[in-house]
């Protein structure tokens, strides 16, 4: 079933990041980034279709699992979040699934960094009473600290997508992130720590934005205060 789009959701998010106690991570080794996840409406069925073949977006990567052919399908309907399918021609992280986001720029707060790159990924100009909160921090293999930054879209909103940064930007329902197959895990020889997948359409999203789609239903829609930073990444997006 989908979730309604209306104050009573954005009460119930605002109040659980006010009452989560936010872990920061403070790392000189790392650089700090924020994403947004902007909280829209959506309606059943408009889902998108990739505008580009499949072989120009999964950058030689094998397709994530057997039956799945990495297209984000059948997932909008009510309150949802913006999920972006980055350009493959990136130098990196091309061709994955994101968050808006970007490192911070001299003297930039991490909700500051959150609504600029919105704005110029996205196309979406959003003031900063619009911010309901952040969920904690998450350090990265590839050398940042990812601050998520919870912002409420106020209606459906029109993406206009930067074509050189990003290919599509998709509805997806905050339902999907309680699907019964979600989250699932998978161990690796190269880490201790398991690696989190959050199945969406057909595809399987994994950590870093894995993880903070995880904590987005965890905390702001079941109250839940699990951690999830420690959650690992596959090896392709160490890099």
């Amino acid at each position: 079933m989908t979730i309604s789009y209306d104050r009573a959701l954005r009460q119930q998010i605002r109040t659980h990041l006010r009452g989560h106690d936010r872990r920061a991570v403070t790392d000189p080794t790392k650089r700090h980034a924020a994403v947004a996840v902007v909280i829209v409406d959506s309606d059943i069925g408009e889902d998108r279709v990739d505008p580009a073949p499949v072989d120009d977006w999964i950058a030689g990567r094998p397709l994530p699992d057997a039956g799945l052919d990495g297209r984000m399908i059948d997932v909008s309907g009510g309150a949802a979040f913006f999920l972006c399918r980055r350009a493959s021609r990136l130098n990196s992280h091309a061709a994955q699934w994101a968050l808006p986001g970007g490192r911070l720029d001299p003297g930039e707060t991490a909700v500051e960094a959150a609504l600029r790159e919105l704005d110029e990924e996205v196309g979406i100009s959003l003031p900063d009473s619009a911010v309901l909160g952040l969920l904690d921090d998450y350090p990265t293999r590839s050398g940042y600290v990812i601050t998520p930054v919870v912002i409420w879209g106020g209606g459906r909103l029109d993406p206009r997508p930067a074509p050189d940064e990003v290919v599509a930007v998709y509805r997806v329902g905050l339902h999907q992130l309680q699907r019964e197959d979600s989250p699932r895990y998978i161990s690796i020889p190269e880490s201790s720590r398991p690696v989190v997948q959050i199945p969406l359409g057909n595809d399987l999203i994994h950590a870093p934005t894995g993880a903070v789609l995880l904590q987005l239903r965890w905390l702001c829609l079941e109250g839940r205060s699990d951690r999830v930073d420690e959650l690992e990444q596959p090896v392709f997006a160490w890099k």
